[in-house]
């Protein structure tokens, strides 16, 4: 059996992308607003999905992970390293200087996989929230 990860481009988020992508991100809305202006790519196995990552260039040269996520069936399979090794290596052949990515400072499981995959804690946004307003 061929476990071979496909990672490839994606325009049209499906339910299943959303089921994905609502685990790393809980709003939907939000998940809509930057899915208008992303990068999108899928992770398949044998044709199943079992990733999603988001990329939004932020500022000139810098390219933001905005979500990133794989189906709980697959954690802790090296896919979501795999999906950071792929966004690292998509930026650099298209000459970005910086790729970022952000997550919750009490998300040590993702601050971990982060880090082991050449990710470097620079700052930590203090008492960082915001207010729906529409």
């Amino acid at each position: 059996m061929n476990n071979q990860l496909d990672i490839q481009p994606f325009t049209q988020a499906s339910s299943r992308h959303y089921d994905l992508l609502l685990t790393a991100d809980p709003a939907k809305q939000l998940v809509d607003a930057y899915l208008k202006r992303s990068i999108n790519f899928e992770a398949n196995i044998n044709g199943v999905l079992v990733g999603v990552l988001i990329l939004i260039e932020t500022r000139p040269e810098t390219i933001e992970i905005v979500n990133i996520a794989v189906a709980s069936t697959y954690q802790n399979q090296g896919i979501g390293s795999r999906l950071l090794n792929f966004a690292t290596n998509w930026a650099k052949d298209r000459h970005y200087r910086v790729i970022e990515i952000g997550t919750g400072s009490t998300s040590f499981d993702q601050l971990y996989v982060y880090q082991k995959n050449g990710f470097r804690l620079v700052g930590i946004d203090q008492d960082f929230f915001h207010s729906q307003l529409y």
